[in-house]
């Protein structure tokens, strides 16, 4: 058995339902498959003493996962006042319209159409609820209205689909961006080394407790993918299809749709950039 310490990140081991931080619970939705590890992670976030919370992540539209997310923030003493969106795909956002009538809540998103009352998300923004700060950082790039939750008090970072517990994300084309998304791995580095994150509350997966690591291991990973889709089409393989058969053909099969999002996107950067 491999040494989660000598993993990227150092995940955590154990169940991955509950606290993470002074400030961070996670309800595991039972949604698990290939593409979303374990489940969605539905973040719970407060301040100690506070009898108001904030749900990042709803998750999909199952009324018995929704209810737990209720159930869990009642039994602690929360009220939940806020729900926010790290991004739009079915798997984080759609159950939310129904999440906010169970709460009352407003959904506070950075596409409008995920939006339930006035106010959206933006780069820049501070959300304060309860004594609670958050502060909103632009990740485009696994899809073009992601965004990442810095939570400055347990020097963490809530990360969606833009970095993962275990494993790769998809850059999901034509909708997510290659260049877009080492830009976002670079501002996320740079939450590391100038604002001392060092934890990761991910979209799925385990937490990570050096933040650091993981990004950077994502950085060299996309470097790595990168020079290899160049290669290929060098070689010969021309189509998004025979690229991911040559490249990714250590990986299950089951993935090579997901994969041939990320190969798109990847060939599009380098023919943007006159490398192919």
């Amino acid at each position: 058995m491999t040494d989660a310490s000598a993993l990227p990140g150092q995940p955590r081991g154990g169940v991955l339902s509950g606290p993470a931080t002074a400030r961070a619970v996670n309800v595991l939705a039972p949604n698990a498959s290939a593409m979303t590890l374990d489940g969605t992670n539905t973040w719970i976030l407060s301040e100690p003493g506070s009898d108001l919370a904030v749900v990042v992540d709803p998750g999909p539209l199952d009324d018995g996962h929704l209810r737990r997310v209720v159930a869990t923030a009642e039994q602690a003493g929360k009220r939940i006042a806020l729900t926010l969106l790290t991004h739009g795909h079915p798997d984080h956002a759609e159950g939310a319209a129904r999440f906010a009538e169970l709460t009352g809540t407003r959904v506070r998103a950075l596409d409008p159409a995920l939006r339930l009352g006035e106010e959206g998300l933006a780069a820049g923004d501070v959300i304060t609820t309860g004594g609670l700060e958050l502060r909103v950082v632009p990740t485009p790039g696994h899809t073009s209205d992601s965004l990442c939750f810095h939570l400055p008090a347990d020097r963490a970072v809530l990360t969606g689909d833009t970095v993962l517990g275990r494993g790769t994300t998809v850059v999901a084309h034509p909708d997510g961006r290659l260049g877009d998304y080492l830009d976002s791995l670079r501002r996320l580095r740079s939450l590391t080394v100038d604002d001392g994150v060092h934890t990761v509350l991910p979209g799925h997966g385990p937490v990570l407790d050096d933040a650091q690591g993981a990004v950077e291991y994502y950085l060299a990973h996309r470097a790595t993918r990168l020079a290899q889709v160049e290669t290929a089409v060098e070689d010969g393989y021309r189509t998004p299809p025979m690229v991911v058969a040559h490249v990714y053909a250590d990986v299950d099969r089951s993935l090579w749709p997901a994969a041939e999002l990320s190969v798109r996107a990847q060939m599009d950067y380098l023919k943007e950039h006159g490398l192919i």
